[in-house]
């Protein structure tokens, strides 16, 4: 196949993923097309819940493997929208549609990749394609579901929006709900056990609490609190000021150590962790893959945002073609040219660093 019959496939393919709705859970339409796309290329594959996957046609026991993976579902369009967001269409070069940058454009474009190295042999790593459900949603029955259903895989190439940048490290997150106690009491009586005026102080304390280690590539860890309730009537002084807090965690920390330091000094009566399992995530800058992409140009960072590289146990690298600013706005769009450029960058630096 030539690449340029590639790349108009995959363009094709994004457009047909466009036009079919596929928010988180309801993704079995567009497992649908990525099946379709395998029977057209003759490739064997395998469906575990909406999550289609491959592996490469020499795929080698005892081989190291690399999984490709992006995903499939969106977010729902927001009001803001003045186009139909099930409709692609390409105007002035770009193309137009919910979730044709987030996570569209990768998708296709790693899947092009795959199926333009699926035959080829004396590769030095085995390949699996994986496109996935419910990553907006960090669900269970996405990546994490499938992981222990597919071969083991030692590194990873994720699929999200980077303007084909390697994003060589990548924040987790943990959403801690905490309770600060007081003295409940009628409103026109004395209190000096307020839960309401104690929150004052613990909300500074966490406004000026910073953890002392910091990542080389993503910086501080960043702790905020982002939502606040308390009481239900005007002449009532609860019992209780409720609080969510918002920690993104760099490479420096795991999500456990995170954990036990604010149970020890955080000033609330009460914090516990959601959950534990979407974590910080990083590849080595001497990695063959970061050292291959450095080579093609590609400048390195630290991302901010959270992806299924949050639920991989395994070193990973998130690059993509598209912009993350776009993602989840109005009237989302990618430029056809950043999905053809994107199976080329994909396709040289995969041939660089597994041919090594």
């Amino acid at each position: 196949m030539k690449l340029e019959d590639l790349q108009k496939d995959a363009l094709e393919l994004l457009k047909n993923l466009i036009g079919t709705q596929s928010f988180s859970k309801e993704e079995d339409k567009t497992a649908e097309l990525l099946e379709n796309w395998f029977q057209q290329k003759n490739i064997p594959y395998q469906r575990y819940l909406n999550n289609v996957w491959a592996k490469n046609k020499h795929f080698e026991e005892g081989k190291p493997t690399l999984l490709l993976n992006s995903h499939h579902d969106t977010v729902k369009p927001n009001s803001a929208y003045t186009r139909d967001p099930f409709k692609a269409e390409v105007e002035n070069g770009k193309l137009f549609g919910l979730g044709s940058n987030d996570a569209g454009g990768c998708l296709v474009s790693l899947l092009a990749t795959f199926t333009w190295l699926y035959e080829q042999e004396n590769l030095n790593h085995n390949i699996i394609f994986a496109g996935t459900a419910e990553e907006e949603i960090n669900g269970k029955n996405g990546i994490a579901a499938l992981i222990p259903e597919i071969p083991k895989i030692d590194v990873a190439i994720v699929g999200e929006p980077t303007l084909m940048d390697l994003a060589v490290a990548e924040k987790g997150l943990i959403v801690f709900d905490a309770k600060i106690k007081g003295t409940p009491s009628h409103a026109a009586h004395p209190n000096d056990d307020s839960a309401i005026y104690k929150t004052a102080g613990v909300l500074k304390w966490f406004e000026n609490f910073e953890f002392l280690k910091e990542s080389d590539v993503l910086g501080k860890v960043k702790l905020t609190v982002t939502q606040m309730k308390a009481g239900s009537q005007h002449n009532v002084v609860p019992a209780h000021v409720d609080l969510v807090i918002d920690v993104r965690v760099t490479d420096a920390y795991s999500n456990e150590e995170i954990n036990e330091i604010l149970q020890e000094k955080a000033p609330v009566d009460e914090i516990k962790p959601r959950s534990l399992r979407l974590n910080s995530s990083n590849i080595e800058m001497d990695h063959p893959l970061v050292k291959a992409g450095i080579d093609l140009g590609m400048s390195t960072y630290g991302s901010p945002t959270l992806s299924d590289q949050a639920l991989l146990r395994c070193k990973s690298l998130k690059l993509g073609p598209g912009d993350s600013t776009r993602s989840h706005s109005a009237d989302e769009f990618i430029y056809v040219r950043e999905v053809e450029e994107g199976i080329e960058k994909y396709i040289k630096l995969l041939e660089k660093a597994l041919k090594r």
